[in-house]
């Protein structure tokens, strides 16, 4: 790669690789060494982005998620997509009840291991597979049940296509959670989906802001602030706290694009966004990408021979059961439990710090959620809703998601081995109990600053105000004083206007013209002669 690739080269020949034409869904995702994630810009330099040292890891996967995923154009894209899903499902960034579950694990089976045969599959085969981060031997049998029963005859392809239309009507579809706390202390995780801004809070869905609500999103240092105008013209910001400017930054350069690409109509509509308030330079961001519209129409012409799909077959020797779970562990063998528990130690330091949540189920996609009241009749109007009552409650999983190859720039091992460090804290950006496991074990670092949870970050917005407005009285200041300077200069030259003759005329100009302006004047000529003779005497 050379030194001044930009992000547009690797990623053109990343898709020329896969041979894939519908790649405006997809993107270059990267950790750097604070463990903080970002998206490779096209526009810029690789090397000059990465601030890692080479060898860089970087992961392919889903950035703007299809709003109908079974309507993309050709199989190859819908394949990948179902790849990114799948392993949304295995990190538990997807969540839904248990019925749903067993049967998007019974489509994945479907599709990679084919038709349910007695000679191949024997009693309990499904529990050789980890589709979630946890499951019952009640969910394995239903799982085995529907792959028996309903889905024989059903080739790959139609398998990932009822996948996706199934996981499409899911309320965490498209969900890729920041961490951030509200103005009451509390952990909330924000995300962006093909239909809006959702604010989850536990296992519930406390908000939801459809894209043509939010009118205006912006930050300043760790804080991040919303602006939505909804019905009756109600406008509301909503504002929250991310552990670090930087991820502050990176969410909202993340809504920036998210609303973009699924608001707008055409690309040339697309506006340089600025983050700074008056006076203030801040951070200046534009999308560079085609909008989803374009996409769309784009892909509705694309006409040649299907491109074939090598796809990777589901074995167990190649499944990556989790740790935290001992059932799962009995069908790997013993030294390979112990290479995978070694790699995983390795590993949990580096992935404490980038852990996040998306942990909600709740009602439609066209129900939209009031804004957070100060008031008791706010909040008693705001409507929220949890998971299904079923079992269903996928965990924390370390292990890398299986079958990833065709996601992933740097492969790994043929034998399933686990990933690097830096791609396990790629994968595991999305799990929902890593942060609440730190949290119990007093771990997980504060997210707003100071311990005194709002008392401090409420002391962080007066100080904040103190400096912006001494920063308005010194620039206030100086642009007095450059005026003032260009007022002397203009009535002591020889410019001869009306204006300047009636202020040459006054008393007071005349005073100040002899008493101070001509002294002065005198008094620097006579240095600049003193200077410039004794450079020629030198």
């Amino acid at each position: 790669l050379q030194r001044d690739a930009k992000g547009q080269y690797l990623f053109d020949l990343l898709c020329h690789h896969l041979n894939l034409l519908e790649k405006d869904y997809f993107g270059i995702r990267f950790v750097d060494p604070d463990k903080q994630r970002h998206w490779l810009e096209f526009t810029k330099s690789v090397v000059k982005q990465m601030r890692a040292q080479p060898p860089f890891t970087m992961c392919f996967r889903v950035k703007f998620y299809p709003t109908d995923p079974a309507a993309l154009k050709e199989e190859i894209t819908r394949y990948l997509v179902f790849l990114q899903i799948k392993r949304d499902l295995y990190h538990g960034r997807l969540l839904c009840k248990t019925s749903d579950a067993a049967l998007l694990a019974a489509y994945i089976l479907q599709a990679e291991i084919g038709d349910y045969d007695p000679g191949k599959h024997p009693e309990g085969y499904s529990s050789k597979f980890q589709f979630f981060p946890k499951h019952s031997e009640k969910l394995e049998r239903k799982i085995a049940e529907i792959h028996k029963s309903e889905l024989s005859g059903q080739t790959p392809a139609t398998s990932e296509l009822n996948f996706l239309r199934k996981a499409q009507t899911l309320e965490t579809y498209g969900v890729d959670p920041h961490p951030c706390k509200d103005v009451s202390g509390n952990a909330a995780f924000l995300a962006f989906t093909p239909f809006g801004f959702v604010v989850l809070q536990g296992n519930k869905r406390v908000h939801f802001i459809k894209w043509n609500e939010v009118t205006k999103m912006k930050f300043e240092g760790k804080t991040f602030y919303l602006y939505v105008s909804q019905k009756e013209e109600k406008k509301i910001v909503l504002t929250y706290f991310a552990p670090t400017p930087e991820a502050c930054k990176h969410l909202w350069k993340c809504g920036i694009e998210n609303q973009a690409f699924y608001k707008l109509e055409k690309s040339s509509q697309v506006r340089t966004v600025s983050s700074s308030n008056l006076f203030f330079k801040g951070s200046r961001f534009r999308y560079s990408g085609r909008v989803a519209k374009e996409v769309m129409e784009s892909s509705a012409k694309i006409k040649r021979e299907p491109p074939e799909i090598h796809r990777a077959g589901l074995v167990p020797s190649r499944s990556c059961p989790s740790i935290t779970h001992g059932p799962r562990l009995s069908s790997v063998p013993r030294t390979r439990r112990r290479a995978v528990h070694i790699s995983i130690m390795e590993g949990l330091e580096s992935l404490r710090d980038s852990a996040h949540s998306t942990p909600v189920r709740s009602a439609s996609h066209g129900d939209a959620f009031v804004a957070p009241g100060r008031s008791s009749r706010a909040e008693s109007s705001e409507r929220v809703a949890v998971i299904a009552d079923e079992n269903y409650s996928p965990a924390d999983s370390v292990l890398p998601t299986p079958h990833s190859l065709e996601l992933m720039l740097l492969s790994r091992q043929a034998n399933g081995a686990p990933c690097s460090i830096e791609e396990e804290k790629e994968s595991e950006a999305g799990t929902p109990a890593a942060a609440e496991a730190e949290e119990a074990g007093g771990e997980l670092r504060a997210l707003c600053p100071g311990a005194g949870g709002l008392g401090a970050a409420q002391a962080e917005q007066v100080n904040k105000f103190v400096l912006s407005v001494l920063r308005l009285l010194l620039v206030t200041v100086g642009l007095l004083f450059v005026l003032l300077l260009l007022l002397i200069v203009l009535t002591e030259s020889d410019l001869d206007t009306a204006f300047f003759r009636d202020i040459r005329q006054t008393p007071e100009f005349e005073q100040f013209h002899y008493q101070y302006f001509c002294p002065l004047r005198r008094w620097f000529a006579c240095k600049v002669r003193a200077v410039v003779s004794l450079l020629i005497d030198t």
